[in-house]
C-alpha cells in the first residue's frame, strides 16, 4: 500500500481528491529538475506540458518582476501595449493567415470558443472531432473529446451533434464531412493518446474536405504548440492551413494563459460582445507570452528540440521501450510492461515521466532547455530497467 506524502495529508483536509497524484512532494524547482528533499528529479514530464522554458527561468523571473511592478492587472476594457506585443509576437510565430489573436486562459478555454465561433460563422450545428483526441473539460471542449460522455462529461446534453472520425481512417474521413458540419476539431499529434502523430495523409484529407464542404478546420495545439514538436506548431510539420487554432500550456511558461487564433475571414464575423473575458490578455499574462516566445527564438530551442528528439529516437529503444512515436517533445515511448509500472521504476531513478490513456505508453513533455546529458541519464535508466 502507498503511503501519503505530508503534502497530500494537507491538501486532503480541504481540497477535492479528484487527481490521482505521484509519492513525491517537490519542494523547489530549477532548470529541469525537481527538488524533492535531498532528490533532483529531471522532470520530462514538464507540468503537462506547461514549462517550456523549465523552472526559475532568469528571463522569465525578470518579466514577472517588471510587469508586476508596472501593472499587475487590467482588464480588456483598457488597451495595452503589453498585449498588443504578445499579440503580434504570437501572430508572427503563428502559420501563415492566422493573423488574428483572442487571449483566454487555459486551453480547454481556447477551445469552447473555437467551437463557437464555427457554430456562429456556419449556422451549423454538428461538430466531428477525432478519436482518442482531447481537448478540454468544459461543456463544449469535452463534449469532442473521446470516451467523455460515457464517463466523466455530466452534462445532460452536448451544445452541438458530435461524430468522431475514426483515426488515421481518410475514407471515413470523406464520408462523414458533409453540408451539416459546422468545424472539424483535430490535434495533429494527439497528447493524452500517448503523444500519436496523426497520418500526413489522413491529416490532408480532413483538411480538403473542410474546404470542400465549407466546414471550419480548428487544430487545437494546446499541447503540441509554441515549439515543442520542434516548429513553431505542429500545423507547420504537417502543412496544413487551419481556419482556427487554440494553443496553451507552454505559451506563458507555467502562468495560466492560452489563445485563440483566426484568419481575417473569420475575425470579420464577430462584432463587439460576441466574445469576452475577465482575466484573458492580462498584462502579466501577456509580458510571459512575449518573453516565452522570444527565448524560444534567440536560444534557439527549437533546433535543440529537433536535435534532442532525435537522439531520444535512435537510443530510447531500450529495456522496456519498443518503439517511439511523436514529434519532437511530444514523445510516446511503447513499452512492453505497463506504462505506470515504468513510469514507477523511472521515478525511483530520480526521473519523472507521464502515462497516457494509452496504458502502454509513457509521454515525454521535458522542457524545451533540456540537455544532452538529461536524455542519456534517461536511456541509461531504460537500460537499467530492462524488458
Amino acid at each position: 500500500m502507498s503511503t501519503s506524502t505530508a503534502a497530500q495529508t494537507a491538501e486532503a483536509r480541504h481540497l477535492l481528491q479528484v487527481y490521482g497524484q505521484l509519492p513525491l512532494e517537490a519542494t523547489s524547482a530549477e532548470g529541469v529538475y525537481l527538488h524533492a528533499g535531498k532528490r533532483r528529479i529531471i522532470d520530462f514530464y514538464g507540468g503537462h506540458a506547461v514549462a517550456a522554458l523549465g523552472y526559475a527561468h532568469p528571463d522569465l523571473l525578470a518579466a514577472l518582476e517588471a510587469e508586476a511592478k508596472t501593472m499587475y492587472f487590467q482588464s480588456n476594457a483598457v488597451a495595452l501595449e503589453v498585449r498588443a506585443k504578445a499579440a503580434d509576437a504570437l501572430a508572427n510565430l503563428a502559420p501563415a493567415g492566422l493573423s488574428r489573436v483572442f487571449f483566454v486562459n487555459s486551453g480547454a478555454e481556447a477551445n469552447e470558443n473555437a467551437l463557437r465561433v464555427a457554430c456562429r460563422a456556419t449556422g451549423r450545428s454538428r461538430v466531428l472531432a477525432i478519436e482518442h483526441g482531447f481537448h478540454g473539460r468544459t461543456a463544449a471542449a469535452a463534449a469532442v473529446t473521446w470516451g467523455a460522455a460515457k464517463s466523466w462529461y455530466g452534462f445532460p446534453r452536448t451544445p452541438f451533434d458530435v461524430d468522431f472520425i475514426p483515426r488515421d481512417d481518410s475514407a471515413r474521413a470523406s464520408e462523414m464531412l458533409n453540408g451539416e458540419t459546422a468545424a472539424v476539431i483535430i490535434e495533429l499529434v494527439q497528447g493524452l493518446a500517448g503523444a500519436y502523430d496523426l497520418d500526413e495523409g489522413f491529416v490532408r484529407t480532413v483538411a480538403e474536405a473542410c474546404r470542400r464542404t465549407g466546414a471550419l478546420l480548428i487544430v487545437d495545439e494546446v499541447q503540441s504548440g509554441v515549439g515543442r514538436t520542434g516548429a513553431p506548431f505542429a500545423a507547420h510539420l504537417y502543412g496544413v492551413e487551419p481556419d482556427m487554432l487554440t494553443t496553451a500550456k507552454a505559451l506563458g511558461g507555467g502562468f495560466p494563459c492560452s489563445a485563440l487564433l483566426m484568419t481575417d475571414a473569420l475575425a470579420a464575423t464577430l462584432k463587439t460582445g460576441d466574445l469576452g473575458t475577465t482575466f484573458g490578455g492580462g498584462p502579466m499574462a501577456c509580458a510571459l507570452v512575449s518573453t516565452v516566445i522570444h527565448v524560444i527564438q534567440r536560444d534557439l530551442l527549437m533546433d535543440n528540440v529537433r536535435n534532442l528528439s532525435a537522439e531520444i529516437r535512435k537510443h530510447a529503444v531500450t529495456g522496456p521501450v519498443e518503439a517511439v512515436q511523436g514529434r519532437g517533445f511530444l514523445l510516446g515511448l511503447r513499452c512492453r510492461r505497463p506504462a505506470k509500472d515504468i513510469q514507477a521504476e523511472l521515478l525511483r531513478r530520480d526521473i519523472l515521466v507521464g502515462t497516457s490513456s494509452d496504458p502502454n505508453v509513457v509521454r515525454l513533455l521535458p522542457p524545451l532547455t533540456l540537455a544532452k546529458q538529461h536524455v542519456a541519464k534517461l536511456v541509461s535508466a531504460l537500460c537499467d530497467i530492462g524488458h
